[in-house]
């Protein structure tokens, strides 16, 4: 398998496919890189190199015990653009993966990016405080820690009906989808996972959308109930210069699932246009 080692000694789980102009690939917690092979497949068949990630602690990556956190993610990210020496990156965040690209951007610039993409993410910042009263209550993701503790098996097939929108009338959410959910998440590390949601939560990712200085599409549904659209996307394009807006009616937080064909061919005609 493919793999490089960062400065702290972790080594990074990266899938490389296809030849062309380069599109990173970020996923969001607690998954891996394979969140990303609808798109991956989709895209090397449009002529373009795919390279998406599996996160510290996550998937096939080693699970290490320092910098779970968004200045850990950004380097790990940037370490693998680095050693596979590639420039002109479009570089695509989902949730979690959003915020890494976010502070990637903050951390080490545009230098080798050319244009980015949020999904259903995080930024600016999610939990609730006297700055951002629309946010998340802290007791929201004190929740998630201790039920992540007591049953972390259980707790990763509930939260797969929210992040799909299995719980919603009318879906049509294939327990195939959902399974994968489960599976992709128990690839994580407790540790890693545990610290993740301080890191998704509590990070405040402002001074590093302003630093966006490349064109950036922020794609949301407007029925995400991981990430709630109005406390995110609307807030983070009001940060970036030279934004796109997308909003999907009705769409949950894993919308690459829910609504891939939409999904993908507004990717390629956003890196295309």
């Amino acid at each position: 398998m493919s793999y490089i080692t960062t400065e702290d000694g972790t080594q990074i789980y990266y899938k490389d496919w296809g030849e062309g102009p380069v599109i990173t690939f970020s996923h969001g917690w607690p998954l891996n890189a394979d969140a990303w092979d609808g798109q991956l497949h989709y895209l090397a068949q449009q002529g373009y190199r795919v390279i998406a990630h599996d996160r510290r602690g996550h998937g096939r990556s080693s699970q290490a015990t320092a910098n779970n956190d968004m200045n850990g993610y950004a380097d790990d990210l940037a370490a693998v653009i680095d050693a596979l020496g590639v420039t002109d990156v479009v570089t695509v965040g989902h949730s979690t993966g959003g915020g890494e690209v976010a502070r990637y951007i903050g951390r080490h610039g545009t230098d080798k990016v050319s244009k980015a993409i949020l999904v259903s993410a995080v930024p600016p910042i999610m939990v609730q405080s006297d700055a951002n009263p629309e946010g998340l209550p802290l007791s929201v993701f004190d929740g998630l820690r201790a039920n992540l503790l007591e049953d972390r098996s259980q707790f990763y097939i509930d939260l797969a009906q929210q992040f799909y929108g299995a719980n919603r009338e009318g879906s049509n959410v294939s327990e195939g989808v959902l399974r994968q959910f489960w599976l992709w998440s128990m690839q994580s590390g407790l540790r890693n996972a545990h610290a993740s949601i301080k890191a998704f939560s509590e990070t405040d990712f402002t001074e590093d959308l302003k630093a966006f200085d490349i064109p950036t599409l922020v794609l949301h549904g407007d029925d995400d109930q991981i990430v709630p659209v109005k406390d995110s996307a609307h807030k983070s394009a009001e940060l970036i210069s030279d934004v796109r807006e997308i909003y999907y009616p009705g769409a949950p937080h894993g919308l690459m699932d829910t609504h891939g064909d939409r999904f993908n061919t507004d990717l390629l005609e956003f890196i295309r246009g």
